[in-house]
């Protein structure tokens, strides 16, 4: 340390400690602490690489997903298609509501379904998403075409039919090129063009197959439009400028109250992408804090190893008369001034985050991204960052502010082992409180909020615990013979043991690791061979009530010996829940989307298979009372219901109210036809509907299956066939692309586990080289020592590496078992991946910052002890 000799003259009299004012005070202890700066950041450099890691993890998610959701307003009227977006399922719009919405401004009318396209031979058929569009389509927005000709032309016409685009990968699902003709019900197609953008794709919902664009004159001459046809119409308006688009929506519910309009604006254009983003945003940014908070126990570490190696410089300005106080300030802001490098450098990290993902962000996600810089989100991270560092320098320098000079020239091992003031201990303790309380405050689901920071606070405790069951065991070892052992076993329950920071570092990282590892192995698992086992071959989806029978008889003779399930479908959402419109009840997380959108009905005079009653009392088979409803258990009791409760629904624009009977427990699990709500048959007596069935088909093949789809798709066009194993498949996809971003979340948290790590093994050098220096003095080679070494983290490794897998396998199970409800099964390679990873750090970390220290000198080191 270096001063002016006014500087150590006012010391010697005390001023360090008393001098006049706050501000003098403050303006001393900053002059030293930037004095100290001089020497460069030595030791810092872990320190550093923990804060910028957390900080870019929090900045660069929420700049992303504020790219995201910035770009989805900003273009959410040609997302939407319009100002107004007025659905109706099942049915078109009334000529008293079509003249309403004429009289708002310029309509364009679409429609959307699913159905089965074929080649004109028969010989291959896709599935494929069906949109129908008008001659004022779209409002907003470009159509993108392969040749690039007006819309109208592409869709006209032609000699045998009609004109239609489609994706690409509906050619190549067909073997076809442009210019081909298919069969689309009874009416042949040519398709004109290769659809390549479609601006209000999102609004339209998650897509499984190719979409298929044709006119509504093409439609009309399909077939395909029958009395309980899963279609679904939208009406998107063009308002004029000054109008409000919320109190349209307002005077749309007040003209049309049974209409069973679901109505969105340009401001709510996708709201299940929204939802998709903030949600993913959020587990996001709660596991880049988790990266954080692993980082402060870097912080911790750093710090405690900084102090340490400045404690004759602390024994000398207490010797000089500085108070206990005016050390933490000068080394506090030292350590905040250093933080603040740290929280600037993963700003920069969370400022070019959206420039980088943003060309990929649109392949996916058709919206343009116009990447710029976000305050808010590095606000956040900034808020984050400074707390965290705080939090944990705090305890080390707390130790500090009471150790006496004295002390602080003889011990060796620095002021670690000093007791701690309460209010440093409240101080830190009050820090994370207010980084939870910031955490859950800005989180979408709070629930989900405080179970992730819930269980990383007991994360560690429990890590805190494993530390001090290891050492106990180790205390409690019988002496061994070996003296490589006998020195690694007490290293490890010696004063100042790495045990704790290496288990508590490497652990919790380790741990996530694994939990999210399994979870993704069971959901592979389950999708691709669980489900799949236990799922049907087929679902066949708009069959006519008056085909129901011909084609049960069709499916015998196709395929015999098959199971076939069939029940009536219609379609309705929920739009009151004992008498309170649901528009304005604040919907739980938890069986939430019940509520949201359309949901499939069924009617039944028995209790359906896959189902048994829970509670109540199902009707009679001749019931003709008023309408009655059972309701799946688990959701009703995530909404609060209970038996004598009712509900209304929205059914072909008819309100039918019902008296909640009972409550099933429904099997999910083997995709059956399973509804959430099931009426007694008289609440739709006349009502207009189609039937949905489930085809298995025992010792099934490729070759069998593709005939037995053929022949049913050539003898009913209008009938849709789904093939699960492609659903699945296209949900495996979607599971794939998020498993990859957990994985690299994951990454980022353990990265930062390996930082501390590495931060911790090095704080340890100072007295790992005292201990080689003396067992060097009295006979040990550097082999034994080597071989100490490399024992005690190979033991501390292979303890910390089987926690990891208990703990995260305890996780997973919880995750997979109780959340998910699906089938738990422990991944093995995940387990010996994990102990090879913990043993691989532990021992290369440690041998690495050991081998340096083994070469000191004996005659330094000794002098200083």
């Amino acid at each position: 340390m270096t001063a002016t000799t006014e500087e150590f003259s006012r010391a010697r009299h005390g001023d360090l400690a008393d001098t006049p004012g706050f501000g003098a005070r403050f303006a001393l202890a900053l002059r030293f602490a930037l004095r100290e700066m001089r020497g460069g950041l030595s030791g810092f450099y872990i320190f550093l690489a923990c804060i910028t890691l957390g900080v870019g993890a929090i900045a660069a998610v929420n700049s992303v997903a504020g790219m995201m959701s910035e770009g989805i307003e900003r273009e959410g009227r040609a997302i939407l298609g319009g100002d107004l977006r007025f659905a109706l399922i099942q049915r078109e719009a009334t000529p008293d509501e079509m003249k309403y919405m004429s009289d708002l401004g310029k309509v364009s009318q679409t429609a959307t379904l699913r159905s089965m396209v074929r080649r004109p031979d028969g010989s291959d058929q896709s599935l494929a998403e069906v949109k129908v569009v008008d001659g004022a389509y779209p409002l907003y927005g470009t159509v993108e075409t392969t040749p690039e000709r007006p819309l109208a032309d592409l869709l006209a016409k032609t000699g045998s039919g009609y004109g239609a685009v489609a994706e690409g990968s509906l050619f190549d699902r067909l073997g076809i090129e442009p210019g081909a003709e298919v069969k689309l019900g009874n009416l042949t197609l040519t398709l004109t063009g290769v659809l390549d953008r479609e601006p209000d794709l999102l609004a339209e919902g998650i897509n499984f197959a190719p979409r298929l664009m044709i006119s509504k004159a093409a439609l009309a001459a399909t077939g395909l439009v029958q009395p309980g046809s899963l279609i679904e119409y939208a009406y998107k308006i063009e308002l004029p400028p000054g109008v409000d688009p919320e109190v349209a929506v307002k005077t749309a519910n007040d003209h049309f109250p049974e209409s069973g309009f679901r109505v969105r604006t340009a401001k709510n254009a996708s709201p299940s992408l929204q939802r998709n983003i903030e949600r993913f945003s959020q587990f996001l940014t709660l596991v880049g804090l988790t990266a954080l908070i692993v980082g402060g126990v870097g912080v911790a570490n750093a710090v405690r190893a900084y102090i340490d190696s400045k404690r004759q410089v602390i024994a000398t300005f207490k010797s000089l008369g500085a108070s206990g106080r005016f050390v933490v300030v000068v080394y506090l802001m030292q350590i905040m001034a250093l933080a603040g490098v740290g929280i600037l450098l993963g700003l920069v990290l969370g400022i070019i985050a959206p420039f980088v993902t943003a060309r990929f962000l649109e392949s996916i996600i058709p919206v343009a991204a116009n990447a710029t810089v976000y305050p808010g989100a590095l606000l956040i991270a900034t808020i984050f960052g400074l707390l965290t560092a705080l939090a944990f320098a705090l305890i080390p320098l707390g130790r500090t502010r009471d150790v006496p000079a004295t002390a602080l020239f003889r011990d060796a091992g620095g002021a670690g082992t000093a007791p701690m003031r309460w209010s440093y201990l409240g101080a830190a303790i009050a820090l994370a409180i207010m980084i939870a309380g910031l955490a859950v405050f800005m989180a979408s689901d709070k629930k989900v909020a405080l179970i992730f920071l819930g269980g990383t606070a007991a994360a560690f405790v429990i890590l805190r615990v494993v530390a001090m069951g290891i050492s106990w065991a180790a205390r409690r070892a019988p002496r061994v013979q070996s003296t490589p052992l006998r020195l690694a076993i007490g290293n490890i329950h010696r004063p100042g043991a790495l045990t704790s920071s290496v288990v508590l570092s490497l652990g919790l990282g380790l741990t996530l690791l694994v939990t999210l590892a399994i979870i993704d192995f069971d959901l592979r698992r389950e999708i691709g061979t669980g489900l799949a086992s236990r799922a049907p071959d087929f679902f066949f989806i708009d069959i006519q009530s008056g085909e129901i029978d011909p084609f049960r008889a069709k499916v015998e003779e196709l395929a015999p010996g098959s199971t076939l399930d069939a029940a009536p479908m219609l379609r309705g959402r929920i739009t009151r829940l004992n008498g309170e419109d649901v528009a304005t009840m604040k919907i739980p997380a938890e069986g939430g989307w019940v509520l949201r959108g359309d949901r499939g009905i069924t009617y039944s005079p028995t209790v359906p298979e896959n189902s048994s009653l829970s509670e109540g009392e199902w009707w009679p088979e001749d019931y003709s009372g008023e309408p009655l409803v059972s309701f799946a258990a688990e959701e009703g009791g995530e909404l609060g219901l209970k038996v004598g409760d009712t509900l209304t629904v929205n059914v072909l624009g008819r309100n039918i109210t019902a008296k909640i009977a009972n409550f099933r427990q429904i099997e999910w699990e083997n995709l059956g036809i399973n509804f959430v709500m099931v009426f007694s048959p008289n609440a739709f007596a006349g009502a207009p509907h189609a039937w949905l069935a489930t085809l298995s088909i025992p010792n099934d093949g490729e070759a069998a299956e593709r005939s037995v789809v053929n022949a049913i798709t050539n003898a009913f066009p209008a009938v849709t066939t789904v093939r699960v194993k492609e659903a699945l498949d296209a949900v495996n996809s979607l599971i794939a692309q998020l498993a990859l971003a957990i994985r690299v979340a994951a990454a980022v948290a353990l990265v930062s586990s390996v930082l501390v790590l590495a931060g911790a093994l090095a704080a340890g050098n100072r007295g790992r080289m005292h201990d080689a220096v003396v067992l060097k003095t009295l006979g040990a080679t550097r082999v034994t020592l080597v071989q100490a070494f490399a024992t005690e983290y190979m033991l501390l490794g292979l303890a910390t590496g089987v926690f990891a897998v208990a703990a995260g396998a305890a996780a997973s199970w919880f995750v997979v078992d109780t959340i998910m409800a699906l089938p738990w099964v422990f991944d093995w390679t995940v387990a010996l991946t994990t102990l090879i990873v913990s043993l691989v750090l532990t021992v290369g970390f440690g041998l690495a910052g050991t081998w340096r220290i083994l070469g000191q000198k004996a005659a330094p080191v000794l002098r200083n002890l």
